[in-house]
């Protein structure tokens, strides 16, 4: 028996579900060097789209900013996962976020018929940060340091007026991780910290991280520690034993945030596995790590949506 009815079957209650709901999905720069995996993306992208599931894409760049940079003989320097931004470091932000990875994005959506807006945060307004001051943080050796990011930006208001038009309007947003403060000086922002502010302030029904880990492990150097499921005290408890460090802890970090801000359900998935977006949105199974609350957890193992 062809296994295709079955599976559509089987996705039915998924799609009840998920219809006009609106998703936020991370990006991560190691999945858009990926050529591969930026198509596979905009496949399933595409799927979601003709499914009436409102799509938000945000992205960086981290991988493909640090290589720009070094040929401009400028060495990266990452704290705690975050990236130190000098004036330099901000014009390679400019030209890498909103600029070649926004634009190959829009190409990979664009072939597969989905009607994508690049942006970024300073665009309509849409984010409002404030330089970071110096700050003392706890970086991956265990250490207090004290560090001034630069010009990275501490978002301070979002103004969702122009994702809102589009959505309604059957558009896919693709927002790069620049911001700019009241006086017009743009920042970089977090990534992750975007995509969660974005999807607190939408009332997403999903916030999902695309990486290049299979989810959040228990032991970094082994895949079969994969955290499947996940509430906010046992996120605290990985975080405090030092098993979530370097690109992970914003992450990680990003789903305690988005859940305790009404955020339903968060997901860190392998962005370069084939399908995996779908597979873990429309089997009980999944594909990475879901971290809810656990009064949702409770519901979902109950229900298996």
């Amino acid at each position: 028996m062809n296994d295709l009815v079955p599976a559509l079957k089987g996705a039915l209650d998924y799609t009840r579900l998920y219809r006009r709901q609106t998703f936020v999905i991370k990006i991560g720069g190691e999945v858009l060097g990926n050529a591969d995996a930026v198509d596979n993306l905009a496949v399933q992208v595409a799927l979601l789209e003709s499914l009436s599931i409102r799509i938000v894409l945000v992205h960086g760049g981290g991988p493909q900013a640090s290589a720009l940079s070094r040929r401009l003989g400028i060495e990266p320097e990452i704290v705690g996962g975050r990236r130190i931004t000098g004036p330099d470091v901000l014009e390679v932000a400019k030209m890498v976020f909103a600029g070649t990875l926004n634009v190959d994005l829009l190409c990979a959506l664009r072939r597969h018929q989905v009607r994508a807006v690049g942006l970024s945060g300073i665009d309509g307004g849409l984010v409002t940060a404030s330089r970071r001051p110096p700050v003392t943080i706890r970086d991956d050796e265990g250490r207090e340091r004290a560090v001034d990011f630069g010009e990275v930006g501490d978002i301070v208001s979002i103004d969702t007026s122009v994702l809102e038009k589009l959505v309604s309007e059957h558009f896919v947003p693709v927002v790069a991780s620049l911001a700019a403060d009241g006086q017009g000086h743009a920042l970089n922002v977090n990534a992750d910290t975007l995509a969660e502010a974005l999807a607190t302030t939408l009332r997403a029904r999903k916030l999902i991280f695309l990486t290049a880990s299979p989810g959040l492990l228990r032991d970094a150097s082994d895949p079969s520690s994969l955290v499947a499921f996940a509430a906010p005290e046992d996120l605290e408890r990985l975080i405090a034993e030092g098993a979530v460090t370097a690109g992970m802890r914003p992450k990680v970090e990003a789903c305690l945030r988005a859940v305790r801000g009404g955020v339903q359900r968060t997901h860190i998935i392998d962005g370069c596995a084939p399908d995996s977006l779908l597979v873990e949105l429309f089997t009980g199974s999944g594909s990475g790590t879901m971290i809810v609350a656990r009064r949702e957890m409770d519901d979902y193992r109950e229900h298996e949506l």
